[in-house]
């Protein structure tokens, strides 16, 4: 219980203005969630933002540090950098419920709102789709050469001159064969 208070904020304390409200995020942070085989450690900066109005309240996270992953390629652990913002709206109505993923109503007399499931939601969601470790992010998967539809096929002629022939061809011909700008492609990519 005491996890889940660190977390609170009291908002019927808060006046009308702009306040800052920071909290740090170590590996014990990831434990207290039933689903958190994603993320078992980390070290961030929470810094959220908070603009008290008469009828709502914003609240903008910046959310910064490093979360360790495992490797979807080669199952090896690696810290992933995170910066990133996200925000959350708050508006006083007659009943507390969530009306939106963004947006949520509070009743005026709420006294805190915790905000350890908003900040360990935001942190999966900024986790990239691949998890590859950086050692193998130049490599490209199976998956990448997929989907192109770019097939090339080559008549034997390897001799310079073939392209210089070719190339004469196209000037004299009007209609230009479509493999031929595919093939142009590729040759310009390396």
């Amino acid at each position: 219980m005491k996890f889940w208070r660190t977390f609170d904020i009291e908002v019927i304390k808060f006046l009308e203005g702009t306040h800052e409200i920071d909290f740090e995020i170590g590996d014990s942070f990831f434990q207290h969630f039933e689903d958190n085989e994603l993320v078992q450690k980390g070290n961030l900066i929470v810094r959220i933002k908070m603009k008290v109005g008469a009828n709502l309240i914003e609240m903008d996270f910046h959310i910064a540090g490093k979360v360790t992953l495992t490797c979807d390629r080669s199952l090896e652990s690696f810290e992933e950098p995170l910066d990133f913002h996200e925000k959350m709206i708050y508006k006083f109505g007659s009943e507390e419920k969530e009306i939106d993923e963004n947006v949520n109503m509070i009743t005026r007399d709420t006294p805190k709102v915790n905000v350890a499931q908003l900040i360990y939601e935001f942190i999966l969601l900024a986790l990239p789709a691949k998890k590859i470790h950086p050692d193998y992010r130049n490599e490209m998967d199976d998956e990448d050469y997929e989907g192109e539809g770019i097939y090339a096929y080559i008549d034997g002629q390897n001799s310079d001159d073939s392209d210089d022939e070719s190339e004469a061809e196209e000037d004299n011909n009007s209609t230009v064969d479509p493999r031929w700008d595919l093939l142009k492609k590729l040759k310009n990519k390396e």
